[in-house]
């Protein structure tokens, strides 16, 4: 009797195949993402703990004679550090659509390293022991929000417009804090500030692996390449606020 192959497996054959094959690009994107945000954070830190063990940081922050005795004030350097993360990100947010991912990875690399010198004041601030302690505590606290965003079935888009709500308002109640200097404001910025990226965490996990999914095929290596590192740059920026909103609440201060 001649062999006669039933065709229908061969729809589930092809489905399951791609649907392994995409599994695996996730997980090699996902995994290309975090390699992207660690590669940054190291770099950021990096720089920051150069420029606050080194002369350097008579640049950016001079010891001033004051009423009250020699004191550290920010100089024009130290300001321009400030500000020139937001600048970066601004570049790489408006250029999204136009920049080469050359380019793109170029700004991201300058970008962290910007952020390092803008960090530095945190070495004059609070103890080492205190930095290593809060700078665990928030990669433990990353982790476990990054995974449960990445495994999780509930769909947290939902809670986007809260969690941006909740951003905004903690910038509008940080300038204004600015000017009052409340002790009391800062702890609850600091407070909500902590809810809020935490929540992003798992948030812009989820977004990312869902936007994986769904361009998969659209985008070719380019493509690919420079998402890889906007997503990054999400997380990232995530990282970052969470571990100075933690610092605030957590870290002990020099003078103390």
């Amino acid at each position: 009797m001649a062999f006669s192959p039933d065709y229908r497996t061969y729809p589930r054959a092809s489905a399951a195949t791609t649907a392994a094959v995409l599994d695996a690009g996730l997980r090699a994107y996902m995994l290309r993402v975090y390699n992207w945000m660690a590669s940054g954070l190291l770099l950021t830190g990096i720089v920051a703990f150069a420029i606050a063990n080194t002369d350097l940081i008579n640049a950016f922050y001079p010891v001033v004679m004051t009423p009250m005795g020699p004191a550290r004030h920010a100089s024009v350097l130290a300001l321009i550090s400030i500000f020139a993360p937001l600048a970066f990100v601004l570049v790489l947010s408006m250029g999204v659509n136009r920049l080469s991912h050359t380019t793109a990875q170029t700004l991201y690399w300058l970008f962290c390293a910007a952020m390092g010198a803008s960090l530095t004041n945190i070495f004059l601030i609070y103890t080492s022991e205190s930095i290593v302690r809060v700078f665990f505590i928030t990669a433990a606290t990353f982790a476990a929000m990054s995974i449960y965003g990445y495994t999780t079935k509930a769909d947290l888009s939902r809670f986007g417009s809260f969690l941006f709500m909740g951003l905004i308002g903690i910038i509008i109640a940080g300038v204004v804090n600015i000017f009052l200097a409340s002790s009391a404001l800062q702890f609850a910025i600091s407070i909500i500030g902590v809810i809020v990226f935490t929540g992003l965490t798992a948030y812009d996990t989820q977004r990312i692996k869902s936007s994986y999914v769904q361009y998969a095929y659209a985008e070719g290596t380019d493509g690919a390449a420079k998402r890889a590192v906007y997503d990054s740059l999400s997380l990232y920026l995530n990282f970052i606020n969470l571990f100075m909103l933690l610092l605030q609440l957590l870290g002990n201060r020099n003078n103390s």
